[in-house]
């Protein structure tokens, strides 16, 4: 690996707790993506796991911080000093209730929001601009927003959260080989 390598870690809470809920929408989704590619994620380093493959021609890391979502930076910038790799070449993955249950954006600069996991990479990363595709799980309604994020994902939305993690799967795959901007065009006003 090395610097022109892509980072890409998918955030969220270790262990079989929180396996099937919401906040872990952006571990989901690099889960997928490793599926989609046939690399596998074994390797415990970084304060995560970790594996390495190609992703159309392009070197990759995938990682999955196993620190609890409020220390995820801890695990991404051991990652990235490992490997040397630049911010521009990272792309962070992760749930957001403000954005409906099946869609996606992506960016590569704003604030973390309400979102912890967000605000540990940001006091790492600072004003660095790095790729962050949020992951619809919304909206929150009138319910208690940690409840929420914690609880099952309930059958019946599991083919639009599906759909998303689809979609975010793609958007990767599309942002390595080149194509953010189109990207962002497809998949920014989609249902919108």
């Amino acid at each position: 690996m090395g610097k022109n390598h892509w980072l890409i870690a998918g955030l969220g809470n270790p262990g079989k707790d929180y396996e099937e809920t919401w906040h872990n929408a952006g571990r989901m989704a690099v889960e997928a993506l490793a599926l989609r590619h046939g690399i596998k994620i074994k390797r415990r380093r970084f304060r995560g796991l970790t594996g390495e493959g190609t992703i159309n021609g392009q070197q990759v890391r995938l990682l999955l911080p196993n620190t609890y979502m409020n220390l995820s930076g801890d695990s991404l910038i051991r990652a990235m000093a490992y490997e040397r790799i630049s911010p521009d070449r990272i792309i962070v993955l992760y749930d957001d209730f403000d954005l409906p249950l099946g869609r996606i954006r992506i960016r590569d600069q704003g604030s973390a929001g309400s979102h912890k996991g967000m605000k540990s990479v940001l006091s790492y990363l600072k004003d660095s601009p790095f790729i962050r595709i949020r992951i619809g799980i919304g909206p929150l309604l009138d319910q208690d927003a940690v409840r929420y994020v914690l609880s099952r994902i309930p059958g019946s939305s599991r083919p639009e959260l599906d759909a998303a993690l689809h979609d975010a799967c793609e958007t990767v795959e599309m942002i390595i080989s080149g194509q953010q901007q189109k990207a962002q065009e497809q998949f920014n006003k989609k249902g919108s």
